[in-house]
């Protein structure tokens, strides 16, 4: 067996501790947009492959028997780049992921389904808004100026923000209730900004708006193709174990 792990999760930290501990030969696949990864119990790569076709190459270089995808939510292009390369080449895929949250009593969700989505929902009178969408995405709302967002990097900016109001704290999950609550409260918050991600080590701020009663504009997450998808590490071990099912 040599498994390629698609990481940057808790679940494949997880993942790959439980890996290590039973000996296996994985690697453990970063896309490189954290500057300080935490440690891993596995070889590492850091960056991407160059799209389906460097992905693709990658798997039949490097002999790999079987792919996890244990990325976010929504790295989508990473997923649907594994779906394909795996279908081209025959490697088995398996998908570590989370189950979505899902609204209840007490909840005050907007759904949209994108980023553009968004940014649309700001468009309203100024508010205080804890933007919870990832470095990434920050320029897109730069389209709302008039809102003053908190910001939440696992990184400090390497360059100037493209938000004219904005408090960045520099920090990374799992994140607690308590903590998010009076982060919330110390930083007058009006409205949570926030992708479905699912899971436990993000929830802690969806968590918190609910008792304070503030409003979320969440994020759905993007479509994929069709794939064998498992909530739990040990389930993920399973397949590994058994045969690995190619069904879906």
């Amino acid at each position: 067996m040599n498994l390629l792990i698609l990481g940057g999760t808790l679940e494949a930290r997880a993942l790959c501790a439980r890996v290590a501990e039973l000996g296996l030969t994985a690697t453990l696949s970063l896309a490189g947009r954290v500057a300080r990864p935490k440690a891993s119990a596995l070889p590492l790569r850091s960056g991407g492959f160059g799209g389906v076709a460097g992905l693709r190459s990658y798997l039949l270089a490097e002999k790999i028997s079987h792919v996890i995808d244990a990325t976010h939510p929504f790295a989508a292009q990473m997923s649907r780049h594994a779906i394909t390369a795996c279908a081209e080449t025959g490697v088995p895929l398996l998908a570590l992921t989370r189950a979505p949250w899902q609204a209840g009593s007490g909840d005050l969700w907007e759904h949209v389904p994108d980023m553009e989505g968004a940014v649309a929902a700001l468009d309203r009178p100024p508010l205080r808004v804890m933007l919870a969408v990832g470095r990434i995405h920050l320029a897109e709302f730069a389209r709302q100026p008039q809102h003053h967002y908190l910001l939440r990097l696992v990184d400090p900016p390497d360059r100037p923000l493209p938000l004219p109001h904005a408090d960045v704290i520099v920090d990374r999950g799992p994140f607690d209730v308590e903590a998010d609550t009076r982060l919330m409260q110390e930083h007058g918050i009006q409205m949570v900004v926030s992708k479905n991600a699912g899971g436990t080590g993000a929830v802690a701020k969806i968590t918190a708006a609910r008792h304070l009663g503030l409003p979320v504009v969440m994020i759905d997450r993007p479509a994929l193709p069709q794939r064998r998808e498992v909530y739990e590490v040990e389930a993920a071990l399973d397949w590994l174990h058994t045969g690995t099912d190619l069904g879906v």
